[in-house]
C-alpha cells in the first residue's frame, strides 16, 4: 500500500522543525523589537536618573538585593536593567543603520564591478582588497578620531567599514548572471543597462544580499559595543550596552553584574540575529532546500 503524498502542512512543520533554532533567533528578534518599542512602559525607573544613596545595589536575586531594581543598580545609582532596555534601541538603531548605508554603497560597487568588468572592475576590486586588508579597528578609530564620538558617526563609521564584502558577494553574483540566457536576450532585445541591472539582476542576487545583511547587523552591533568599550563610541549617559560594560570594567571582581548583564544582553542579541540569519540561508540556497 503506497504512502499518501505529505500535505502541505505537513511540510511546513517539517521544514520549521529543521529550521527550530531559527525560530528561536526570531523570537529573540522580536523581543529585541518589542523592548525596543516599548521599554518607556516596562520599567518605571529612568534610565538617566543618579541617585548615589542607591549605588551598586545587588541583583534583586541576591541577599541584600530588592525587588525595586531586579538587577541591581550601578556606580551612580541608575538602575540597570532600565538602561539594558533601553540600550537595545542604541543597538538596533545602529546595527540597522549601518548595513543600510553598507548596502547602499556595497551592492551598487557591486553591480558595477561585476556587470560592467574592465577599468571599473579593476579599480573597485582593489579598493575592496585595500579596505578588507586594513585593520578595522584601526580605521574605525581614525574615523570616529576625525568625525568625533557620536551616534550618527558610529554609524557612519561602521557603514563605511562594512560595505566591502558587499560589494564582493554582489560582485560575484551578478557576473555568474551577466552570462546566463535571461540576461543575454534582454541584452538582445536592447533593454536599458538600468532595466536590466533592477529587474533582472537585482532580483535574483536579494536572497543572498537578505542573508549577508542579516549576520552583518549582528556584527555591526557587537563592533558599536567594542568602539563604546573603548570609549570611541556611544558616549555617556546615553545607555549604550557597550558604555555599560566600559563603566561595569572597575568592578568587575566585587560588583561582576555592572558587566555580566550588559554583556549577556549583547550576546543574545547577536546569537538571535546569527540564528536568523542562518535559517535564512538554509531557506535560500536551493541546495539545502532540497534535503
Amino acid at each position: 500500500m503506497e504512502e499518501a503524498a505529505p500535505t502541505t502542512l505537513s511540510r511546513v512543520l517539517h521544514k520549521m522543525w529543521h529550521l527550530r533554532m531559527g525560530v528561536i533567533g526570531g523570537i529573540l528578534i522580536i523581543c529585541l523589537i518589542l523592548v525596543a518599542l516599548f521599554c518607556p512602559y516596562l520599567t518605571p525607573h529612568d534610565p538617566y536618573k543618579q541617585d548615589i544613596t542607591k549605588r551598586l545595589m545587588k541583583p534583586a536575586f541576591m541577599a541584600g538585593g530588592k525587588a525595586e531594581h531586579l538587577l541591581g543598580t550601578d556606580h551612580l545609582g541608575r538602575d540597570l536593567l532600565t538602561r539594558i532596555l533601553y540600550g537595545t534601541r542604541i543597538s538596533l538603531v545602529v546595527g540597522i543603520s549601518a548595513v543600510l548605508l553598507m548596502l547602499a554603497v556595497g551592492v551598487t560597487l557591486g553591480l558595477i564591478a561585476g556587470f560592467f568588468g574592465g577599468k571599473a572592475d579593476v579599480m573597485i576590486s582593489f579598493l575592496v582588497n585595500c579596505m578588507m586588508g586594513f585593520p578595522f579597528i584601526l580605521l574605525a578609530m581614525s574615523l570616529v578620531a576625525v568625525l568625533g564620538a557620536s551616534l550618527q558617526n558610529i554609524i557612519i563609521a561602521l557603514g563605511f567599514t562594512g560595505w566591502p564584502v558587499f560589494t564582493r558577494v554582489t560582485r560575484i553574483e551578478t557576473m555568474k548572471l551577466r552570462e546566463r540566457e535571461f540576461i543575454l536576450a534582454a541584452r538582445s532585445l536592447a533593454f536599458s543597462t538600468r532595466r536590466i541591472l533592477a529587474r533582472h539582476i537585482l532580483p535574483n542576487l536579494l536572497p543572498a544580499i537578505i542573508v549577508l545583511a542579516t549576520v552583518e547587523v549582528a556584527r555591526a552591533i557587537i563592533r558599536e559595543s567594542l568602539l563604546s568599550f573603548l570609549g570611541l563610541g556611544i558616549q555617556p549617559p546615553i545607555p549604550s550596552w557597550g558604555v555599560m560594560l566600559a563603566e561595569g570594567r572597575d568592578y568587575m571582581l566585587l560588583q561582576w553584574w555592572l558587566a555580566a548583564f550588559p554583556g549577556m544582553a549583547i550576546f543574545l542579541a547577536a546569537l538571535g540575529i546569527n540564528l536568523l540569519g542562518d535559517a535564512l540561508r538554509d531557506l535560500v540556497d536551493p541546495y539545502l532546500r532540497k534535503t
